[in-house]
């Protein structure tokens, strides 16, 4: 038997980022059955690789903007008679969607469910949908660490899943649950200690949480003698506890060189409707230069064009970059399935616009401010995004990384904002050809 585990094509364009589901799922395939021969495909590294694939079964994991292409596809596999299981968030948030472009779609996490579905296919039985369980993170597998060819130049790790806070747009508590459970440190160091590269990404939502602050320290001090570099998604709130300083530095020491933080909105309005101030705390600007004290680059993630922003939000994005000296990147507000937010927008959604335009791209649902006309967002998105990468901030931005992460930290900051620069300058230009005729499925 022959498997083939498929992650979509990005809307984007390739990233030097493996998909974690590929390898850990792997992982979990070769536990249940060794004798299961494994192909990986990451389709934005290796597009040539969907037309040549030949297995018995394969598997597609698929976020909202890679559906689209993910159905794609199953479709043209299944007119070869291959079998297509769908896994991922929005498979999980839109099982009838995905059932009716494959043979069984897996609900939720995969650890409980997958060996059953290996049993099924085996068997000729496979069953439509399968659910799986929120079980502890106890004894995971390590991933497949090489078995993904493409060039791929990060992997990452996870440490935990769930999440309390309600944020409306975050389709992470809907999918892991409101409970933070963790993996055993002795588990994260094994997995990081067997990544090839000399650096790696955090993947988890949070990589400190408010009243967890010990168990952040235990961690990156188990992961200090690694000896490797990582990045990771950071909330706010915790870097003003009682315990943030400590905590700082035992990641600093333990190789932390980046933390990408959710700023969410522009404006306190912003966040409350959002329901992300929880998260935030009193101060984030504070919070911002106090990682940058303990020498740990900032980059910051946040939403413009929601209901309730201006106009304005666009340009205090960028005063915002030169004043902290961070880099910056927005996204127009996506309403994913399954989210709070999809629910609150569903009246105001651009029906005729598929999930292959829930990119951070592209204006989904009306506005009641009419300045803030869809085609308006959209330019001023484009516009706010390439300012923010302009080759004067980009190299000002690396000159003001704290000198405790160089050169790797300088390096990265590089490889990261110049291929974005890159890229959005290419979207840009599609959008400008394309736009005319988004706006005539718009107003259908």
């Amino acid at each position: 038997m022959k498997l083939c585990i498929i992650f979509p094509p990005l809307p984007f364009g390739w990233t030097p980022v493996a998909p974690p589901i590929l390898e850990y799922l792997a992982a979990l395939t070769r536990r249940e059955d060794p004798t299961i021969e494994i192909e990986l495909i990451s389709a934005s590294a290796t597009p040539e690789a969907i037309d040549k694939i030949q297995c018995d079964l394969a598997s597609i994991s698929i976020l909202t903007p890679t559906a689209v292409p993910g159905y794609r596809i199953a479709d043209a596999l299944r007119t070869r008679g291959i079998k297509v299981v769908f896994g991922g968030i929005h498979a999980s948030s839109m099982p009838e969607e995905a059932k009716s472009h494959g043979d069984a779609v897996v609900i939720g996490e995969a650890e409980s469910a997958w060996p059953q579905v290996l049993r099924d296919f085996r068997a000729g039985q496979l069953k439509p949908f399968y659910r799986g369980e929120q079980l502890p993170l106890n004894d995971l597998p390590t991933p497949l660490y090489g078995k993904l060819g493409g060039g791929h130049q990060f992997r990452v790790i996870n440490t935990s899943r769930g999440c309390p806070y309600n944020c409306t747009f975050c389709s992470v508590k809907p999918f892991f649950g409101a409970s933070i459970r963790f993996r055993p440190i002795e588990d994260v160091v094994r997995d990081v200690c067997a990544i090839p590269e000399k650096m790696y990404i955090n993947g988890d939502e949070n990589i400190w949480w408010e009243g967890f602050e010990q168990r952040a320290i235990d961690l990156f001090t188990a992961l200090k003698g690694s000896k490797k570099k990582w990045m990771g998604f950071g909330s706010l709130r915790p870097v003003l506890s009682p315990s943030g300083s400590r905590m700082l530095n035992a990641a600093r020491e333990s190789g932390m060189l980046t933390a990408w933080v959710g700023w969410d909105a522009m404006t306190d309005e912003g966040l409350k409707a959002y329901g992300a101030n929880g998260k935030i705390g009193v101060d984030r600007e504070r919070a911002v230069r106090t990682l940058k004290d303990h020498g740990i680059d900032v980059s910051l993630f946040y939403m413009l064009g929601a209901r309730e922003d201006s106009i304005d939000d666009f340009k205090r994005s960028v005063e915002l970059c030169d004043r902290l000296g961070v880099s910056m990147h927005p996204s127009l507000v996506v309403p994913y399935p399954g989210t709070e937010l999809a629910r609150q927008y569903e009246p105001y959604l651009y029906k005729e616009l598929g999930w292959e335009y829930y990119t951070g791209a592209f204006a989904l649902f009306e506005h009641p401010d009419p300045a803030m006309t869809a085609d308006v967002r959209e330019e001023k998105f484009h516009q706010t995004f390439l300012e923010l990468l302009s080759l004067k901030r980009v190299w000002l931005h690396m000159l003001r990384i704290p000198l405790a992460g160089f050169p790797y930290a300088h390096l990265i900051s590089l490889m990261s904002q110049l291929p974005i620069r890159k890229g959005v300058k290419i979207a840009f230009e599609k959008w400008k050809a394309s736009h005319k005729a988004v706006s005539e499925k718009r107003s259908r």
